[in-house]
């Protein structure tokens, strides 16, 4: 389901991926994007779901959004493909990692599935001749609750990203490779250079039906806005549900569609939760 046309109706609740939709792969909101995404939080809840850990939603996304404790308050933010999931805290300092945010809950591996996971993949990768030499930080991360490859390291430039596969062949062969090997969690392509891997069934999709449980919204009456909604993509599972989405090709985009779609829902009388 795709329709977002003028005379669909307008969601109750909008959700984004965050690199290459809300922001350049790893860098800051632009500005114009965040003033649009602060325009929309002053009319509806909003979701942010990534493949990225918290400190990348930190450093990304709340240094930089300018947002008030009101619009922030009606911000959700689900990192690690919504294997984790925080809201703006009302009295309490909320986390270490980030101050004012409180942690709803986490579905950690455990040491020894970390442990597992970050041989399997080196060994399949190296076999492969996917394990580059030259890298920019560490190439598998354990982020808790989940486990990330980045074939070129996390701090890798954007320009040296998009080079490595171009096309997606190299890390759905390497996806293709591990997964049987880790019957037990779920292994999926992530960013441009990555494959994330999880607890069983839990995606981006699941992040999704877990947020309309705990808001009271459904999944109707929600949107979702991606740039991978393909389906070798980490926004996919979220398409394949049923929810309805919005497919961008960059900030951009998503800029000027969320800009005019904040505008309708505002002129609609659209009710802030």
């Amino acid at each position: 389901m795709s329709d977002t046309s003028p005379e669909s109706p307008l969601p109750v609740l909008v959700a984004f991926d965050l690199d290459d939709t809300l922001a350049p792969s790893k860098s800051r909101i632009p500005e114009p994007m965040a003033r649009a995404l602060r325009e929309l939080l002053d009319v509806v809840p909003v979701c942010i779901i990534s493949g990225g850990q918290i400190l990348q939603f930190r450093d990304q996304v709340l240094a930089h959004l300018g947002a008030s404790d009101v619009e922030l308050s009606r911000l959700h933010l689900m990192p690690t493909c919504g294997t984790r999931y925080y809201v703006h805290s009302e009295t309490g300092p909320g986390t270490e990692e980030v101050p004012g945010w409180d942690l709803v809950y986490a579905n950690d591996l455990s040491p020894e599935q970390v442990r597992e996971c970050f041989a399997v993949v080196e060994a399949q990768a190296r076999r492969l001749g996917l394990w580059e030499e030259r890298t920019w930080g560490p190439i598998l991360e354990d982020r808790g609750s989940q486990i990330t490859f980045s074939a070129l390291g996390q701090e890798a430039p954007l320009e040296a990203k998009k080079a490595w596969d171009p096309t997606g062949d190299r890390k759905s062969r390497l996806r293709d490779a591990v997964a049987p090997l880790l019957p037990e969690l779920e292994v999926r392509s992530g960013g441009s250079t990555s494959i994330d891997i999880t607890l069983k069934g839990v995606d981006k999709a699941y992040g999704m039906r877990t947020l309309s449980e705990v808001t009271g919204i459904g999944i109707e009456d929600m949107l979702f806005i991606g740039d991978r909604l393909d389906p070798a993509g980490n926004d996919y599972p979220v398409k394949a549900m049923g929810m309805r989405c919005h497919a961008v090709k960059g900030w951009e985009d998503t800029a000027v569609f969320v800009t005019e779609l904040a505008a309708r829902i505002g002129a609609g009388g659209g009710a802030v939760r």
